[in-house]
Protein backbone atom coordinates (compact mmCIF):
# COMPACT_ATOMS: atom_id res chain seq x y z
CA UNK A 1 0.00 0.00 0.00
CA UNK A 2 0.93 3.34 -0.65
CA UNK A 3 1.53 6.20 1.86
CA UNK A 4 1.40 10.07 0.90
CA UNK A 5 2.26 12.36 3.58
CA UNK A 6 2.33 16.12 3.81
CA UNK A 7 4.12 17.99 5.98
CA UNK A 8 2.89 21.68 6.75
CA UNK A 9 4.30 24.03 9.36
CA UNK A 10 7.59 23.92 11.03
CA UNK A 11 10.81 22.27 11.31
CA UNK A 12 9.58 20.70 14.81
CA UNK A 13 6.49 19.54 12.93
CA UNK A 14 8.57 18.22 9.84
CA UNK A 15 10.43 16.04 12.31
CA UNK A 16 7.12 14.55 14.12
CA UNK A 17 6.61 13.54 10.05
CA UNK A 18 9.81 11.67 9.91
CA UNK A 19 9.01 9.82 12.69
CA UNK A 20 6.07 9.14 10.94
CA UNK A 21 7.40 7.71 8.31
CA UNK A 22 9.80 5.71 10.20
CA UNK A 23 7.33 3.78 12.18
CA UNK A 24 5.37 3.51 9.00
CA UNK A 25 8.02 2.24 6.80
CA UNK A 26 9.01 -0.52 9.25
CA UNK A 27 5.39 -1.90 8.74
CA UNK A 28 6.65 -1.85 4.75
CA UNK A 29 4.14 0.81 3.55
CA UNK A 30 6.04 2.20 0.73
CA UNK A 31 5.72 5.97 0.16
CA UNK A 32 4.62 8.36 -2.93
CA UNK A 33 4.63 12.26 -3.53
CA UNK A 34 1.62 11.59 -6.07
CA UNK A 35 -1.79 11.96 -4.31
CA UNK A 36 -3.37 10.05 -7.63
CA UNK A 37 -1.81 6.98 -6.11
CA UNK A 38 -1.69 7.22 -2.61
CA UNK A 39 -4.05 4.60 -0.65
CA UNK A 40 -3.67 6.48 2.51
CA UNK A 41 -3.00 10.10 2.57
CA UNK A 42 -1.69 11.66 6.07
CA UNK A 43 -1.32 15.44 6.53
CA UNK A 44 0.55 17.00 9.83
CA UNK A 45 -1.22 20.34 10.18
CA UNK A 46 -0.09 23.82 11.55
CA UNK A 47 -2.21 26.61 13.27
CA UNK A 48 0.38 28.40 14.35
CA UNK A 49 -0.70 31.70 12.31
CA UNK A 50 -4.02 32.63 10.31
CA UNK A 51 -2.14 31.69 7.14
CA UNK A 52 -1.22 28.01 8.39
CA UNK A 53 -4.42 27.46 9.43
CA UNK A 54 -5.66 28.03 6.07
CA UNK A 55 -3.22 26.20 4.46
CA UNK A 56 -3.94 23.23 6.61
CA UNK A 57 -7.89 23.66 5.81
CA UNK A 58 -7.25 23.87 2.13
CA UNK A 59 -5.03 20.57 2.02
CA UNK A 60 -7.52 18.65 3.71
CA UNK A 61 -10.91 19.91 1.99
CA UNK A 62 -8.11 18.84 -1.40
CA UNK A 63 -7.55 15.45 0.06
CA UNK A 64 -10.97 15.10 0.98
CA UNK A 65 -12.39 15.43 -2.51
CA UNK A 66 -10.02 12.05 -3.28
CA UNK A 67 -11.71 10.12 -0.71
CA UNK A 68 -14.66 10.92 -1.54
CA UNK A 69 -13.74 9.81 -5.18
CA UNK A 70 -13.04 6.69 -3.54
CA UNK A 71 -9.36 7.34 -4.99
CA UNK A 72 -8.44 7.39 -2.09
CA UNK A 73 -8.85 4.31 1.33
CA UNK A 74 -8.18 6.49 4.35
CA UNK A 75 -7.75 10.08 5.45
CA UNK A 76 -5.73 11.08 8.51
CA UNK A 77 -4.79 14.13 10.17
CA UNK A 78 -2.71 14.91 12.17
CA UNK A 79 -0.41 17.91 14.04
CA UNK A 80 -1.20 21.01 15.77
CA UNK A 81 -4.55 21.76 14.22
CA UNK A 82 -5.60 17.85 14.78
CA UNK A 83 -5.07 18.67 18.47
CA UNK A 84 -6.86 22.15 18.60
CA UNK A 85 -10.14 21.35 16.62
CA UNK A 86 -10.26 17.65 16.74
CA UNK A 87 -14.15 17.50 16.90
CA UNK A 88 -14.64 20.13 14.43
CA UNK A 89 -12.18 18.11 11.97
CA UNK A 90 -14.62 15.31 11.97
CA UNK A 91 -17.69 17.16 12.18
CA UNK A 92 -17.08 19.45 9.19
CA UNK A 93 -15.27 17.01 6.83
CA UNK A 94 -16.51 13.35 7.39
CA UNK A 95 -14.06 12.55 4.75
CA UNK A 96 -11.79 12.53 7.45
CA UNK A 97 -11.53 8.86 9.14
CA UNK A 98 -8.98 9.42 12.02
CA UNK A 99 -7.38 12.19 13.85
CA UNK A 100 -4.24 12.42 15.97
CA UNK A 101 -3.77 14.53 18.35
CA UNK A 102 0.38 16.61 18.73
CA UNK A 103 1.39 14.08 21.63
CA UNK A 104 -0.26 10.98 19.85
CA UNK A 105 1.92 10.55 16.62
CA UNK A 106 3.72 7.25 18.07
CA UNK A 107 0.38 5.68 17.21
CA UNK A 108 0.05 6.24 13.60
CA UNK A 109 0.11 2.45 12.89
CA UNK A 110 -2.85 1.94 15.24
CA UNK A 111 -4.34 4.85 13.06
CA UNK A 112 -3.89 3.25 9.73
CA UNK A 113 -4.84 -0.01 10.86
CA UNK A 114 -8.45 1.86 12.36
CA UNK A 115 -8.89 3.87 9.15
CA UNK A 116 -8.79 1.24 6.40
CA UNK A 117 -10.95 -0.83 9.29
CA UNK A 118 -13.35 1.93 8.78
CA UNK A 119 -13.51 3.31 11.86
CA UNK A 120 -13.47 7.16 12.48
CA UNK A 121 -12.27 8.30 15.63
CA UNK A 122 -9.82 11.11 17.42
CA UNK A 123 -6.72 9.19 18.76
CA UNK A 124 -5.33 11.74 21.96
CA UNK A 125 -2.26 11.21 24.71
CA UNK A 126 -1.93 13.15 27.55
CA UNK A 127 -1.02 16.83 26.20
CA UNK A 128 2.06 16.65 28.51
CA UNK A 129 3.45 13.25 26.90
CA UNK A 130 6.73 12.75 25.27
CA UNK A 131 6.75 10.20 22.64
CA UNK A 132 9.82 8.52 21.90
CA UNK A 133 9.05 5.83 20.03
CA UNK A 134 12.00 3.10 19.15
CA UNK A 135 12.17 3.56 15.41
CA UNK A 136 14.38 5.35 12.82
CA UNK A 137 13.44 8.75 11.14
CA UNK A 138 12.93 8.85 7.46
CA UNK A 139 15.13 11.80 6.91
CA UNK A 140 13.34 14.14 4.01
CA UNK A 141 16.00 17.05 3.93
CA UNK A 142 18.31 15.35 1.22
CA UNK A 143 20.39 13.54 3.54
CA UNK A 144 23.21 16.06 4.43
CA UNK A 145 21.29 17.76 7.31
CA UNK A 146 18.61 16.90 9.82
CA UNK A 147 16.80 18.80 12.23
CA UNK A 148 17.29 17.05 15.92
CA UNK A 149 14.18 17.97 17.95
CA UNK A 150 15.47 18.72 21.78
CA UNK A 151 12.66 19.59 23.36
CA UNK A 152 8.66 19.55 22.94
CA UNK A 153 5.98 21.95 24.22
CA UNK A 154 6.65 25.63 26.16
CA UNK A 155 6.64 27.37 29.27
CA UNK A 156 6.57 30.96 28.01
CA UNK A 157 2.81 31.51 27.27
CA UNK A 158 3.07 34.95 25.23
CA UNK A 159 -0.17 36.22 24.83
CA UNK A 160 -0.48 36.06 21.43
CA UNK A 161 0.38 32.18 20.82
CA UNK A 162 -1.40 29.22 21.00
CA UNK A 163 1.29 26.50 21.55
CA UNK A 164 1.60 25.88 25.10
CA UNK A 165 -2.11 24.67 24.16
CA UNK A 166 -1.76 22.48 21.51
CA UNK A 167 1.63 21.16 22.41
CA UNK A 168 1.50 21.17 26.17
CA UNK A 169 4.16 22.07 29.10
CA UNK A 170 7.98 22.13 28.15
CA UNK A 171 9.67 18.99 28.38
CA UNK A 172 13.47 17.81 27.43
CA UNK A 173 14.38 14.73 25.39
CA UNK A 174 17.14 12.69 27.63
CA UNK A 175 20.16 13.64 26.81
CA UNK A 176 21.84 9.93 26.10
CA UNK A 177 18.80 10.11 23.70
CA UNK A 178 19.45 12.46 21.43
CA UNK A 179 22.83 11.82 21.24
CA UNK A 180 21.99 8.42 20.04
CA UNK A 181 19.59 9.64 17.59
CA UNK A 182 22.29 12.18 16.60
CA UNK A 183 24.88 9.52 16.01
CA UNK A 184 22.28 7.41 14.14
CA UNK A 185 21.65 10.46 12.00
CA UNK A 186 25.91 10.75 11.39
CA UNK A 187 25.87 6.78 10.52
CA UNK A 188 22.75 7.96 7.68
CA UNK A 189 25.08 10.60 6.20
CA UNK A 190 23.74 14.07 8.02
CA UNK A 191 26.71 16.11 8.30
CA UNK A 192 24.79 18.99 9.63
CA UNK A 193 22.52 18.87 12.93
CA UNK A 194 20.14 21.77 13.13
CA UNK A 195 18.76 21.61 16.94
CA UNK A 196 15.24 22.69 17.19
CA UNK A 197 12.61 23.21 20.01
CA UNK A 198 10.18 25.35 20.84
CA UNK A 199 12.95 27.13 23.00
CA UNK A 200 16.16 25.50 22.98
CA UNK A 201 18.03 27.55 25.64
CA UNK A 202 15.77 26.22 28.46
CA UNK A 203 17.13 22.45 27.19
CA UNK A 204 17.40 20.69 30.39
CA UNK A 205 16.09 22.52 32.87
CA UNK A 206 12.90 19.89 33.80
CA UNK A 207 15.10 16.59 33.48
CA UNK A 208 18.69 18.01 35.31
CA UNK A 209 17.61 20.99 37.00
CA UNK A 210 19.61 23.34 35.02
CA UNK A 211 20.21 24.94 31.98
CA UNK A 212 21.61 21.92 29.66
CA UNK A 213 22.33 23.03 26.35
CA UNK A 214 25.85 23.97 26.32
CA UNK A 215 26.63 20.33 27.26
CA UNK A 216 24.14 19.00 24.90
CA UNK A 217 26.31 20.71 22.67
CA UNK A 218 29.44 19.44 23.78
CA UNK A 219 28.77 15.83 23.56
CA UNK A 220 27.20 15.98 19.84
CA UNK A 221 30.50 18.10 19.07
CA UNK A 222 32.38 14.39 20.17
CA UNK A 223 30.38 12.49 16.91
CA UNK A 224 32.25 11.18 14.23
CA UNK A 225 30.69 12.51 11.35
CA UNK A 226 28.54 15.52 12.17
CA UNK A 227 30.47 18.74 10.77
CA UNK A 228 28.30 21.53 11.80
CA UNK A 229 25.79 22.17 14.29
CA UNK A 230 23.39 25.03 14.28
CA UNK A 231 21.08 26.27 17.03
CA UNK A 232 17.48 27.76 16.53
CA UNK A 233 14.93 29.10 18.54
CA UNK A 234 17.17 30.89 21.81
CA UNK A 235 15.16 33.23 24.00
CA UNK A 236 17.53 36.29 24.36
CA UNK A 237 16.94 36.15 28.06
CA UNK A 238 17.77 32.37 28.30
CA UNK A 239 21.05 32.28 26.79
CA UNK A 240 23.99 32.40 29.17
CA UNK A 241 27.91 32.19 29.35
CA UNK A 242 28.09 28.14 29.36
CA UNK A 243 26.52 28.24 25.70
CA UNK A 244 28.53 31.15 24.20
CA UNK A 245 31.72 29.50 25.50
CA UNK A 246 30.96 26.36 23.83
CA UNK A 247 30.25 28.08 21.01
CA UNK A 248 33.65 29.67 20.72
CA UNK A 249 35.58 26.91 22.11
CA UNK A 250 33.94 23.96 19.72
CA UNK A 251 34.89 24.36 15.92
CA UNK A 252 32.18 22.36 15.38
CA UNK A 253 29.34 25.06 16.45
CA UNK A 254 28.29 27.62 13.58
CA UNK A 255 28.63 30.95 14.87
CA UNK A 256 24.79 31.63 14.50
CA UNK A 257 22.28 32.16 16.72
CA UNK A 258 18.12 32.56 15.70
CA UNK A 259 16.75 34.47 18.55
CA UNK A 260 13.13 35.22 18.25
CA UNK A 261 12.89 38.88 20.17
CA UNK A 262 9.67 39.75 18.45
CA UNK A 263 9.25 43.23 19.04
CA UNK A 264 11.66 46.09 20.78
CA UNK A 265 9.14 48.96 22.38
CA UNK A 266 9.05 47.63 26.09
CA UNK A 267 5.25 48.52 26.34
CA UNK A 268 4.44 46.07 23.52
CA UNK A 269 7.22 43.70 24.68
CA UNK A 270 5.19 43.51 27.95
CA UNK A 271 1.94 43.16 26.82
CA UNK A 272 3.02 40.51 24.85
CA UNK A 273 4.18 38.50 27.75
CA UNK A 274 7.76 38.81 26.20
CA UNK A 275 10.57 38.24 29.60
CA UNK A 276 13.30 40.52 28.12
CA UNK A 277 13.10 44.85 27.45
CA UNK A 278 14.63 46.74 24.87
CA UNK A 279 17.96 47.32 27.27
CA UNK A 280 18.14 43.89 27.66
CA UNK A 281 18.22 43.34 23.67
CA UNK A 282 20.43 45.44 23.02
CA UNK A 283 22.86 43.92 25.68
CA UNK A 284 22.64 40.73 24.86
CA UNK A 285 22.99 41.43 21.09
CA UNK A 286 25.82 43.39 22.07
CA UNK A 287 27.63 41.01 24.25
CA UNK A 288 27.37 38.14 21.68
CA UNK A 289 29.16 40.32 18.70
CA UNK A 290 31.76 41.38 21.20
CA UNK A 291 32.13 37.57 22.34
CA UNK A 292 32.05 36.45 19.16
CA UNK A 293 32.53 39.04 16.72
CA UNK A 294 32.05 37.17 13.43
CA UNK A 295 28.32 35.78 14.69
CA UNK A 296 25.29 35.27 12.23
CA UNK A 297 22.40 36.67 14.38
CA UNK A 298 18.82 35.88 13.32
CA UNK A 299 15.56 37.13 14.75
CA UNK A 300 11.62 37.46 13.84
CA UNK A 301 9.43 40.30 14.84
CA UNK A 302 5.77 40.66 15.20
CA UNK A 303 3.85 44.03 13.80
CA UNK A 304 0.58 45.45 14.37
CA UNK A 305 0.30 43.73 17.78
CA UNK A 306 -2.90 45.00 19.59
CA UNK A 307 -2.30 48.49 20.52
CA UNK A 308 0.83 49.37 18.65
CA UNK A 309 1.08 52.68 17.98
CA UNK A 310 2.80 54.30 14.95
CA UNK A 311 5.20 55.81 17.11
CA UNK A 312 6.30 52.33 18.74
CA UNK A 313 6.78 51.40 15.37
CA UNK A 314 8.77 54.09 14.44
CA UNK A 315 10.85 52.60 17.36
CA UNK A 316 11.01 48.70 16.38
CA UNK A 317 12.14 50.14 12.58
CA UNK A 318 14.91 52.36 15.01
CA UNK A 319 15.93 49.42 16.66
CA UNK A 320 16.31 47.32 13.25
CA UNK A 321 18.35 50.16 11.89
CA UNK A 322 20.73 50.12 14.94
CA UNK A 323 20.96 46.79 15.53
CA UNK A 324 21.56 45.72 12.08
CA UNK A 325 20.70 41.89 12.36
CA UNK A 326 21.95 39.72 9.59
CA UNK A 327 19.08 37.95 9.41
CA UNK A 328 15.34 39.08 10.03
CA UNK A 329 11.99 37.81 9.36
CA UNK A 330 8.57 39.84 10.15
CA UNK A 331 4.92 38.74 10.84
CA UNK A 332 1.77 40.45 11.03
CA UNK A 333 -0.01 39.67 14.38
CA UNK A 334 -2.50 36.75 13.86
CA UNK A 335 -5.14 36.93 16.19
CA UNK A 336 -5.48 33.25 17.44
CA UNK A 337 -8.58 32.30 19.61
CA UNK A 338 -8.12 31.55 23.10
CA UNK A 339 -5.63 33.60 23.59
CA UNK A 340 -5.13 36.86 25.76
CA UNK A 341 -4.01 39.01 23.13
CA UNK A 342 -7.22 38.35 21.25
CA UNK A 343 -9.44 39.72 23.35
CA UNK A 344 -7.37 42.54 23.76
CA UNK A 345 -8.39 46.00 22.75
CA UNK A 346 -7.17 48.22 20.24
CA UNK A 347 -6.83 45.38 17.40
CA UNK A 348 -4.99 47.10 14.23
CA UNK A 349 -6.07 47.03 10.98
CA UNK A 350 -4.69 44.35 8.73
CA UNK A 351 -4.06 46.83 6.09
CA UNK A 352 -2.00 48.86 8.75
CA UNK A 353 -0.08 45.88 9.65
CA UNK A 354 0.77 45.01 6.57
CA UNK A 355 1.90 48.40 5.70
CA UNK A 356 4.69 48.11 8.51
CA UNK A 357 5.69 44.78 7.88
CA UNK A 358 6.55 46.10 4.51
CA UNK A 359 8.22 49.32 5.98
CA UNK A 360 10.55 47.21 8.15
CA UNK A 361 11.48 44.51 5.54
CA UNK A 362 12.58 47.38 2.82
CA UNK A 363 14.57 48.90 5.69
CA UNK A 364 16.20 45.05 6.64
CA UNK A 365 16.40 44.37 2.75
CA UNK A 366 18.99 47.65 2.88
CA UNK A 367 20.71 46.07 5.99
CA UNK A 368 21.13 42.24 3.84
CA UNK A 369 22.40 43.87 0.82
CA UNK A 370 25.17 45.47 2.84
CA UNK A 371 25.93 42.21 5.03
CA UNK A 372 26.42 40.53 1.65
CA UNK A 373 28.71 43.00 0.17
CA UNK A 374 30.78 43.11 3.10
CA UNK A 375 31.12 38.99 2.27
CA UNK A 376 32.74 39.59 -1.05
CA UNK A 377 36.51 38.78 -0.63
CA UNK A 378 36.38 36.58 2.16
CA UNK A 379 37.13 33.04 2.56
CA UNK A 380 34.40 30.65 3.43
CA UNK A 381 33.53 27.26 4.09
CA UNK A 382 30.70 26.03 2.42
CA UNK A 383 28.08 23.10 2.44
CA UNK A 384 26.99 22.07 -1.33
CA UNK A 385 23.50 21.63 -1.87
CA UNK A 386 23.12 21.05 -5.39
CA UNK A 387 23.89 21.40 -8.86
CA UNK A 388 22.43 24.28 -10.37
CA UNK A 389 20.85 22.45 -13.96
CA UNK A 390 22.08 22.71 -17.10
CA UNK A 391 25.06 25.06 -15.53
CA UNK A 392 28.81 24.62 -14.25
CA UNK A 393 27.42 25.90 -11.14
CA UNK A 394 26.61 24.70 -7.79
CA UNK A 395 24.75 26.15 -5.11
CA UNK A 396 25.69 25.76 -1.35
CA UNK A 397 24.94 27.26 2.08
CA UNK A 398 27.82 29.20 4.45
CA UNK A 399 27.74 29.16 8.68
CA UNK A 400 25.33 32.02 8.46
CA UNK A 401 22.57 30.00 6.51
CA UNK A 402 20.13 27.85 7.61
CA UNK A 403 18.32 26.03 5.19
CA UNK A 404 15.14 27.20 3.98
CA UNK A 405 15.36 30.63 5.77
CA UNK A 406 18.51 32.13 5.03
CA UNK A 407 20.67 32.81 1.65
CA UNK A 408 22.68 30.70 -0.69
CA UNK A 409 26.24 30.50 -2.56
CA UNK A 410 26.60 30.12 -5.88
CA UNK A 411 29.57 28.62 -7.43
CA UNK A 412 30.94 28.70 -10.63
CA UNK A 413 33.40 25.41 -11.71
CA UNK A 414 34.38 22.88 -13.73
CA UNK A 415 34.74 20.35 -10.80
CA UNK A 416 32.50 18.06 -9.34
CA UNK A 417 30.65 18.48 -6.30
CA UNK A 418 28.19 16.36 -4.31
CA UNK A 419 25.71 16.98 -2.37
CA UNK A 420 26.64 17.08 1.51
CA UNK A 421 30.40 17.97 0.10
CA UNK A 422 32.43 20.79 2.08
CA UNK A 423 34.11 23.52 0.25
CA UNK A 424 36.28 26.40 0.96
CA UNK A 425 35.20 29.27 -1.18
CA UNK A 426 36.11 32.72 -1.56
CA UNK A 427 32.95 35.34 -2.10
CA UNK A 428 33.42 37.24 -5.30
CA UNK A 429 30.13 38.88 -5.72
CA UNK A 430 26.77 39.70 -4.39
CA UNK A 431 23.19 38.92 -5.82
CA UNK A 432 20.87 40.62 -3.74
CA UNK A 433 21.15 38.21 -0.09
CA UNK A 434 22.68 35.51 -2.20
CA UNK A 435 26.49 35.38 -2.58
CA UNK A 436 28.59 34.16 -5.55
CA UNK A 437 32.36 32.41 -5.00
CA UNK A 438 35.04 30.68 -6.51
CA UNK A 439 36.33 27.59 -5.09
CA UNK A 440 39.90 27.59 -3.83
Amino acid sequence: MKILFISLGCDKNLVDTEVMLGLLASRGYEMTDDEQEADIIVINTCCFIHDAKEESIQNILEMAELKKEGKVKALIVTGCMAERYKDEILEEIPEVDEVLGTTAYDKILDAVDAALEGNQEVILSDIDALPLPETKRLVTTGGHFAYLKIAEGCDKHCTYCIIPKVRGNYRSVPMERLVNEARELAEQGVKELILVAQETTLYGKDLYGEKSLHKLVKELCNISGIRWIRILYCYPEEITDELIQVMKEEPKVCHYLDLPIQHANDTILKRMGRRTTKQELVHIVEKLRSEIPDICLRTTLITGFPGETAEQHEELMQFVDEMEFDRLGVFTYSPEEDTPAAGMPEQIEEEVKEDRQAEIMELQQEIAFDKAEDMIGREVLVMIEGKVADENAYVGRTYRDAPNVDGLIFINTNEELLSGDFARVKVTGALDYDLIGELL
